[in-house]
């Protein structure tokens, strides 16, 4: 490798973190500033593309596999790279955001696959970003423990043979990075930064170690932006000098867009793909933000009401399955979310039935493997696998050519017979005003009611505010969703909180902001695309 030239990166209104020097080095922000030169204008051209499609759908209110693309679908020969050692065996897979305590516990989990997220588990401070960099590098070299202010606690890594193999997931195409900026003063993507730090200092690393560069990719909307990150992989490997075909990467079928392109997603990805990912909370996200015009058939009810049975999400689980095993790839199933309570055994006991049941579902319609967001529940989604593959690492080899999904099957919201209810609309507003509140203190990742939430769960209750109301969706109670009737639950949530957790504590937190933030993204006639945005110019740090 040449020596690079000086980079013409500058970081703006950062205050200097300890050991940033070594993530921040002039050889890595000259590969980030190449990379955002090479790649941002396609990005900007494809995120353009987004609001196209979506003005499309606005216009059909339908959606359906791509014709020009139908020999890729068609061609029976293609598949995927073969899976590395390494990733082979993801029968249980954890998440979590990359703070020094997590990345021990993750990687300690039991878990085959830690997924180190930079997106929606990580509220994106500069601290966040630089710091969770740092964590990943230490934890490789072993150069990592924590101990716990509070409790006195110790952490430190299990033997390198129990460790879990780490997938690291970048920010999604939409989000920039404020802090690194170019001579032009233009931010460079957060994905590109992301990536790109962790790749360059991490490579050749991890190859030592026995495995290797492996990404999720979050919020794809359509095969073009998998081509984007596949010749992003292809110049990284060609500039670092790692062979080409070393980098690894799991998409996120987290769009409703993308669900109608899986195959050539992992098409323009077959050198590097390795997967295909149930992503449940975007996913329905995406359904709202895109058949936002559609009326009162795309109305989804309240989002636990939403479960993996519904017909269309079914539909959605399946082709998911049957694609990938038809191109060799893994599928992995979606978020257990329960947080165990500490308190009370009953709500634990309910909570990993449900979990239990969930699991044993995606098992045995032949899903590798599935997430969880707490090492408790580790054994209990391992069991479900366990029994299905036994010593076999995956079922890659369980076609289910059983199944036949039809376009107009994914979008068949309305067979759902659930409807929205009040109490789901202040369920809504609850959530929403917490996680907010917790990102704006730079937390991404935040138990709720006993569920782990993050920034798609924030994402999906605002969505189904905003739908309701401009739905004039009535509820079992007589009310009908209005701009008022918002205003009015969220100010009765935020008096709740209030007394909730004492004025000291109310003061010294963001409730108002988070209150007014969720108000602005769930009310505006002008759906904000993400809720991020808005929110990330009012993150400080």
């Amino acid at each position: 490798m040449s020596a690079p030239a000086p980079s013409p990166l500058a970081i703006v209104d950062a205050e200097p973190l300890p050991r940033q020097e070594e993530v921040l080095t002039e050889a890595a922000l000259a590969f980030v500033a190449e990379l955002h030169r090479r790649f941002t204008p396609r990005r900007d051209e494809l995120l353009a593309r987004r609001a196209e499609r979506r003005a499309e759908i606005a216009r059909t209110s339908t959606l359906d596999f791509l014709p020009e693309t139908a020999a890729i679908r068609a061609d029976e020969s293609w598949k995927v790279a073969p899976s590395p050692a390494a990733l082979d065996d993801r029968r249980v897979e954890i998440t979590g955001p990359t703070d020094r305590k997590m990345t021990i516990n993750a990687l300690n989990s039991g878990a085959k696959v830690w997924l180190a997220d930079f997106e929606d588990a990580s509220a994106p401070t500069w601290e966040n970003v630089v710091l969770g960099q740092v964590n990943l590098a230490d934890a490789y070299t072993r150069n990592i423990d924590f101990t716990d202010e509070k409790s006195g606690k110790s952490y430190a890594l299990k033997a390198d043979e129990e460790l879990a193999t780490v997938v690291m997931r970048p920010r999604g195409w939409h989000l920039n990075e404020r802090h690194l900026v170019d001579a032009n003063g233009t931010q460079a993507p957060g994905a590109l930064v992301d990536f790109g730090l962790y790749f360059f200092h991490n490579a050749q690393r991890l190859l030592d170690l026995g495995k290797g560069p492996y990404f999720y990719l979050p919020k794809t909307e359509s095969h073009l932006e998998a081509r984007l990150w596949n010749d992003v992989f292809v110049f990284a490997q060609e500039y670092t000098g790692i062979p080409q075909g070393t980098i690894r990467a799991t998409v996120l079928i987290e769009t409703i867009t993308a669900a109608y392109e899986m195959e050539e997603i992992l098409y323009e990805l077959r050198d590097h793909a390795s997967g295909l990912n149930a992503g449940r909370w975007d996913y329905l996200f995406s359904i709202v933000k895109n058949f936002r015009d559609g009326g009162a058939k795309f109305v989804l009810p309240d989002r636990n009401a939403v479960t993996m049975t519904a017909p269309f999400m079914r539909a959605y689980t399946e082709l998911l399955v049957r694609t990938c095993h038809k191109r060799g790839a893994h599928a992995i199933g979606g978020m257990a979310a329960f947080i165990p309570s500490r308190r009370d055994a009953e709500v634990n006991k309910v909570a990993f039935e449900k979990v239990r049941a969930d699991k044993d579902r995606e098992a045995g319609d032949g899903f590798d493997g599935s997430w969880v967001a707490h090492p408790d529940l580790v054994p209990i989604a391992m069991e479900s696998f366990d029994k299905v593959l036994g010593d076999r690492p995956n079922q890659k080899d369980r076609l289910r050519e059983d199944v036949h999904v039809e376009a107009a099957d994914l979008i068949a919201i309305d067979s759902l017979k659930a409807k929205p209810t009040y109490p789901g609309l202040v369920n809504a507003v609850q959530v929403g005003i917490r996680y907010i509140e917790a990102w704006l203190r730079g937390l991404g990742a935040v138990a709720i009611f006993n569920l782990m939430e993050d920034a798609a769960t924030a994402e999906i209750s605002r969505s189904q505010i905003w739908q309701w109301i401009n739905a004039g969706v009535e509820f079992e109670n007589g009310e009908k969703a209005t701009p008022e009737l918002a205003r009015k639950v969220a100010a009765e949530e935020l008096a709740n909180i209030r007394e909730e957790i004492g004025e000291e504590a109310f003061a010294a937190g963001h409730w108002q902001q988070a209150h007014d933030l969720l108000l602005q993204v769930s009310l505006d006639d002008d759906y904000a695309d993400f809720l991020t945005l808005p929110a990330y110019e009012q993150l400080r740090g």
